[in-house]
């Protein structure tokens, strides 16, 4: 069991470790839990593999509806928990208290929006999403249990993200890392076991979604984070600003992931239901492969954002330039390997021959720019904790907004489906050029920061 740090002790430990063994420390919890959340989302495609091409292209169709739950979760969670750690940085309680309730129960409305206007307009929902005739019964299946599921899968992303920016990782992988691995033992329970199909998939994910919220709940009390009150809500434009501040950049990134997931799949619908399919198992490939790098930055926000907010900007850049230099020699070696593996890996998620064909290519155009994602996630980690909302959003949306949307609309006119299986890696280079002048800004403004600060001292 993890001693309890008080906020003083917690304060100290953020502004004063040696950085490397700080994030280090902190990281791994949050590594393990996008990791083990990720394998999950693989395990879905795995055993929903099982059952045809149709359905497994169903889970790829369904994605961009998770995509807008993890999004609107993040923008409570990641807008309020930037704020928290800079406030518990300049010592600030009541203030992060305030946040805390907000976002929660901010978070727990949205969730519930999107349960209700999810079921009203199921159908056209499932058509606008890249369903075909033989994949639209899979997918209504699928989504009408996920929807169900909104109001505490939105919060579970809530609570997570409040309680890692406090730097109690270990807790908030306990509760998310205890529903995915229950999910993934559901999984072949519900779906052959009880024959319920691709809805034993969406009912094991809505059961083990809604057990880590039950878990993250009771670790808020447990690891001392900040409690969350309904006396502390505040709607004042000052809290609601830095919510949203602090959130756009995640709303942002994720909306865009799910509009791009379904600009993804009508790109592919004219290729048939095996392209859909292909390009589905890629995206759960990489959603893998970013995982630990995103769990990663993750150990660096709460570093980031507690020395920002105590001024202490050296530590800053320490954290961030650690933080590069190992995520790009990892992503290295992962990109070498998944180029050399890419046939299998797809085959370990559909045996047909086309989707393999197809997914085969897809995953070697992307090994072939994922090294530079190490400094495209810490750049936009680093804006969005540091409270600069406008570069942090600009930077969120590039990836798979502003660069991977027109290049689904764009390549595929030219080069066919070569088109759309080159679509990321193109929006990736794109991306990192945008970061790379987003960072020299950046590290002007926090010079000048330095600047006025020791002016005043």
């Amino acid at each position: 069991m993890q001693h309890i740090m008080s906020q003083d002790e917690k304060y100290r430990m953020m502004t004063e470790a040696p950085v490397p063994g700080l994030i280090g420390r902190l990281a791994v919890p949050t590594i393990i839990s996008m990791l083990v959340t990720s394998f999950y989302n693989m395990a879905d495609t795995f055993f929903v593999g099982r059952i045809g091409t149709s359905a497994t292209a169903a889970v790829g169709v369904a994605f961009p509806v998770m995509a807008v739950i993890q999004a609107l979760g993040f923008f409570c969670g990641h807008g309020s928990g930037n704020s928290i750690s800079r406030k518990l940085g300049a010592q600030k309680n009541d203030a992060a208290e305030e946040l805390a309730a907000t976002g929660f129960f901010g978070g727990l409305l949205l969730g519930v929006l999107v349960l209700i206007f999810g079921l009203l307009f199921l159908t056209p929902l499932s058509r606008i999403l890249g369903s075909t005739d033989t994949i639209l019964p899979y997918t209504k299946e699928y989504l009408r249990i996920i929807l169900i599921g909104a109001p505490w899968m939105t919060v579970q992303f809530v609570l997570n993200n409040q309680m890692r920016f406090q730097g109690n990782a270990f807790y908030a992988m306990i509760g998310v890392g205890f529903g995915a691995i229950l999910n993934i033992i559901l999984d072949p329970i519900l779906i052959f076991g009880f024959q319920m199909g691709i809805a034993g998939a969406a009912a094991a994910t809505v059961i083990s979604q809604l057990i880590s919220f039950c878990l993250l709940f009771a670790g808020v009390r447990i690891s001392g984070c900040i409690p969350i009150r309904l006396k502390n809500i505040r709607l004042s434009r000052e809290r609601l600003r830095e919510i949203t501040g602090g959130g756009l950049p995640s709303l942002f990134r994720q909306g865009l992931g799910s509009v791009a997931a379904m600009t993804l799949n009508i790109a592919a619908n004219p290729y048939g239901d095996a392209a859909i399919a292909a390009m589905s198992v890629v995206s759960r490939i990489f959603m893998f492969a970013i995982s630990a790098l995103i769990g990663f930055g993750q150990g660096f926000q709460p570093v980031c954002g507690f020395n920002y907010g105590a001024k202490k900007y050296g530590r800053v850049r320490e954290a961030f330039w650690f933080c590069v230099k190992i995520s790009t020699v990892f992503l290295g070696i992962l990109a070498v390997l998944g180029f050399l593996l890419s046939g299998h890996l797809i085959g370990i998620f559909r045996d047909d021959p086309e989707v393999i064909r197809i997914g085969t290519v897809a995953v070697r155009f992307q090994c072939a720019t994922l090294i530079l994602n190490g400094w495209i996630v810490m750049n936009n980690m680093m804006t969005q904790t540091m409270g600069k909302t406008f570069y942090a959003s600009l930077l969120a949306s590039a990836r798979q907004g502003l660069f991977f949307i027109p290049a689904l609309l764009i390549l595929p006119r030219i080069f066919g489906l070569t088109g759309i299986q080159s679509a990321q890696a193109s929006a990736d280079v794109f991306a990192f050029l945008l970061s790379v002048v987003l960072y020299r800004k950046v590290m002007d403004e926090l010079k000048i920061e330095e600047e006025s600060l020791s002016g005043t001292a």
